[in-house]
């Protein structure tokens, strides 16, 4: 990076937002166009040396983020705007980008991020901006293929694109999706290198993760591949399996006990779920309203950034209990 290039960048950046000179006076006093203000501002954001932040100061009381988050008791909840006729793919990406923008803030250096890999999940680190820290590790949460060279769809190509964005050190969990034999977990769990990582995802300060389901066009990627049989999917229905949380499979109610497929899955007891600092369920679609409610059933989330329309299905589901 160039040090006379991001002293600009900073100058230009502090000269506009916190001084509110406009990008006439700003070029004047640094003895630059207005279209390279414009650019050093450009640049500056997405170098992540900039950070946006909407304080919304509208009656919250009645809104739809305020009614989510006092009736499940959430601590956090953003609701992503979004006009319903633009459709679900449309939702998923707007959703990513706030996401990654959030994380942005709640990372902090020294901490330690547990993510689940997946479609939503990819497009969060699609979108997110480079911040620097120190002593950040990044440890991969489920299970999932590992190929020689990884790219941002794959667990580990993922988990390496999260760690690169914040200078940290990522942890792979060389592990499959499902097992064939639940014997076969249990004799790898107790492995020293396995028990490294499953100690990483106990120490973790955030856990980063969307729900999985076998419903809809936008079917999460566990169901789409070729890690379940169709016995499997029989097995799900006859439990109640309304989706998964990092391959860990959640009924109604949000418990995933006593179900025989998550002995053989490969995700992280989901009891960090609920004592983890921060846990960011980020969810976009229809299709995922019936995990999600488990997942809220369950206490596992603390944080959820959601679209609009299915935030819209979840409030109706309140006043409908109501």
């Amino acid at each position: 990076m160039d040090k006379k290039h991001l002293e600009s960048a900073l100058q230009a950046a502090q000269m506009y937002y916190y001084q509110n000179l406009p990008m006439k006076k700003i070029a004047h006093e640094l003895k630059v166009s207005h279209s390279t203000v414009s650019r050093l501002l450009s640049w500056a954001r997405n170098q992540g040396l900039i950070e946006i932040r909407i304080n919304d100061i509208r009656g919250r009381a009645d809104s739809l983020e305020e009614s989510i988050k006092l009736h499940y008791k959430i601590k956090n909840v953003q609701i992503v705007p979004v006009p319903e006729i633009a459709g679900e793919r449309t939702w998923q990406e707007r959703v990513a980008k706030v996401a990654a923008n959030y994380l942005n803030q709640c990372i902090e250096s020294g901490m330690i991020l547990g993510v689940a890999w997946g479609g939503t999940i990819n497009l969060v680190a699609a979108n997110l901006t480079p911040k620097s820290l120190v002593g950040v590790q990044v440890v991969q949460l489920n299970g999932g293929e590992i190929v020689s060279n990884p790219s941002a769809n794959h667990p580990g190509g993922l988990i390496t694109q999260f760690a690169k964005n914040y200078e940290a050190k990522a942890h792979l969990f060389p592990v499959p999706t499902f097992f064939d034999y639940p014997e076969t977990k249990q004799a790898l769990w107790r492995e020293r290198s396995i028990q490294q990582i499953l100690e990483l995802h106990r120490q973790a300060d955030i856990l980063l993760y969307t729900i999985g389901s076998s419903r809809g066009h936008l079917m999460s990627a566990a169901y789409r591949g070729n890690y379940l049989q169709e016995s499997d999917f029989q097995e799900m229905e006859e439990h109640g399996i309304v989706g998964d949380i990092a391959n860990i499979m959640i009924r109604q109610d949000g418990s995933y006990e006593g179900i025989p497929l998550n002995e053989r899955a490969c995700g992280p007891t989901l009891e960090l779920f609920r004592k983890v600092g921060k846990s960011i369920c980020v969810v976009s679609g229809y299709n995922k309203l019936a995990g999600l409610k488990a997942a809220i059933a369950g206490g596992y989330v603390t944080d959820l950034i959601l679209d609009e329309p299915t935030a819209h299905k979840l409030a109706t589901s309140i006043a409908d209990a109501s």
